[in-house]
């Protein structure tokens, strides 16, 4: 008899969003995850305040030394480095030349804790455009597919937003959306009369701005608009797996968090053509143990997910289980981002905004759309925000005593921001490999992460800065800067913290890994549902899809071991 009905690795975004969709239709169901449990009291730093944390919450010297990578990322400060992995501990190997920035944490819910949170859906446009254009292989979907799923995470992680009637960017079910400040009302104004085929709206944020009975009976509350967010909520007023997902599949009494343990490979039956189970190592004790189920799910995170499977070798699969195509691993996407601007909008001086409101604009893809894009195909959207400067900007500043405190006493000019991200196209040659040799301190080979920009991604970014320009020229800003006199610089691949892509889904088994319903061609009993699903990237940030296929996938498995399929 197996231990459980089903095994679910990795407990972040999407991990979560399956545990919690079959452990309420009545499966045990056995979460693994590599990293520690996470307790809010101990972990969670957004209660404690500047002056009362080591350096003021500022990067120590030690931050370089050990995260190297990691401490790059905006989320990352003296009182958050506990949800990022030490670089030294977890290596990865880029070809000579290239870089590849891998951001991540192991615990409980994984990178749901510190993700950004915007949330947009994919259009009909999204997902019929490898099909038009050629690059990568056709969605095995369309938009109606999925749009009902979509609500329905929506519903329960609560989504703030405003219906806005968009092609590009369908709307969902939301909660009110967190208003605009004065300033981003400005410039809204002054780009939309300026170019008729743009729009600028709030961003579509998982904050909940007016929490339902079923979000607080889970313990979740309203945003406080403090802006803490990424040192960990603890009024769950934004989603993520420890605050939604997995107290609502604890509630069921079917679940089991198995934290500290890793997964090595998955194991495969020849004769039933199943997989049986998963090897595991615990990462503390270097235990090892076989873990044994009915159905499979990787959630592991779009490379470790690929790293388990190229090392799931056998006889029936030497170059990595459901590998039959030869695909697994490769189509390595991302956000690339890039083109900002920034510009001083005058005027409003008698005004300022509450808050610190965890969000900020979007404008969404008009290139290629509504307007023509020279040199590209696809497209990018922006994401910024128009704030008034305070105190703050003198933190870097000398001075000290009564005149120093008058001059922060009043608030500064109010400026605007913005920066594009653009789509990255499926390419076979962007991939995640494993070293022959090389392995870290649990056993596991090394991966190579090999990507580079295509010259697409470099011209759309390099549009995406003209652009951004001209809209804060068109809004009467001054002072711009930007990318238009530094150079349309674009960040290396894995910057845009959304990997995706090398197992993907598509309508044949010979150029895919897996079926429309995220389950794989080869073996009826594993499925995929992190980012390494996605068979196209667009440019919107892809999480809320994570959740909306998860959920999909996780009611269609469930129907087949109702009725014996699996």
């Amino acid at each position: 008899m197996a231990d459980f009905d089903v095994i679910v690795v990795g407990s972040g975004m999407s991990g979560g969003w399956v545990a919690k969709e079959m452990c309420e239709k009545g499966f045990k169901v056995g979460v693994i995850e590599r990293g520690r449990d996470i307790s809010p009291a101990e972990d969670y730093t957004d209660m404690v305040d500047p002056w009362d944390m080591e350096h003021l919450n500022f990067k120590g010297h030690e931050a370089k030394e050990d995260y190297p990578i990691q401490s790059e990322v905006y989320a990352f400060h003296s009182y958050t480095k506990q949800f990022w992995v030490k670089d030294k501990e977890h290596p990865y190997i880029v070809p000579e030349g290239q870089e590849y920035r891998w951001r991540r944490g192991y615990h409980t819910g994984g990178r749901s804790i510190m993700w950004g949170r915007q949330s947009y859906r994919f259009s009909e446009i999204d997902f019929e455009a490898n099909k038009k254009d050629g690059h990568g292989v056709d969605w095995p979907l369309r938009y109606k597919d999925i749009a009902p799923w979509y609500d329905y995470v929506e519903k329960f992680a609560g989504i703030s937003g405003s219906k806005e009637g968009l092609e590009i960017l369908p709307d969902g079910v939301f909660q009110p959306p967190q208003e605009l400040t004065c300033g981003e009302e400005v410039l809204k104004k002054k780009i939309e009369s300026a170019f008729p085929g743009r729009k600028l709206i709030p961003g579509r944020v998982a904050n909940l701005t007016a929490p339902t009975p079923e979000q607080t009976a889970l313990g979740r509350g309203k945003c406080q608009n403090r802006d803490h967010c990424y040192r960990g909520c603890s009024f769950g007023a934004y989603f993520s797996s420890n605050s939604a997902t997995l107290p609502a599949a604890r509630n069921t009494g079917n679940l089991t968090l198995i934290n500290n343990t890793a997964v090595h490979e998955v194991i495969y039956d020849p004769e039933t053509k199943r997989a049986t189970g998963v090897k595991t190592v615990n990462v503390k004790t270097n235990e090892t143990k076989i873990i044994t189920a009915r159905v499979i799910f990787l959630n592991a995170g779009t490379i470790p997910t690929s790293m388990i499977l190229l090392n799931s070798k056998s006889e029936s699969f030497k170059t990595g289980l459901a590998n039959s195509s030869g695909q697994l691993g490769h189509n390595l996407m991302d956000h690339v981002i890039g083109g900002r601007a920034h510009g001083l909008l005058p005027g409003m001086e008698d005004k300022y905004h509450y808050g610190r409101r965890a969000n900020g604009f979007y404008i969404p893809r008009f290139r290629n759309h509504t307007e023509t894009g020279e040199g590209f195909i696809r497209g990018f959207g922006y994401q910024g925000r128009v704030y008034r400067s305070n105190w703050q900007g003198s933190s870097n500043q000398a001075g000290v005593g009564k005149d120093f405190k008058a001059k922060n006493r009043t608030p500064g000019a109010w400026w605007a921001s913005m920066v594009g991200f653009a789509e990255i196209l499926p390419n076979f040659d962007n991939h995640v490999r494993l070293h022959e040799t090389k392995t870290d301190k649990w056993g596991f080979p090394i991966p190579i992460l090999d990507a580079k920009h295509s010259e697409n991604e470099k011209a759309a970014i390099r549009q995406a800065g003209i652009d951004a320009a001209e809209m804060l020229k068109a809004a009467g800003c001054t002072n711009i800067g930007g990318a238009i006199n530094e150079g349309h610089t674009l960040t290396e691949p894995g910057n845009g913290i959304h990997e995706m892509g090398t197992a993907r889904m598509g309508r044949d088994p010979k150029t895919s890994v897996l079926n429309k319903w995220n389950q794989s061609w080869d073996v009826a009993n594993l499925f995929i549902t992190d980012g390494s699903f996605m068979t196209s990237a667009g440019c919107q940030n892809p999480s809320l899809g994570y959740m909306a296929f998860s959920a999909r996938a996780a009611d269609y498995a469930a129907r087949l071991m109702k009725d014996g399929a699996i």
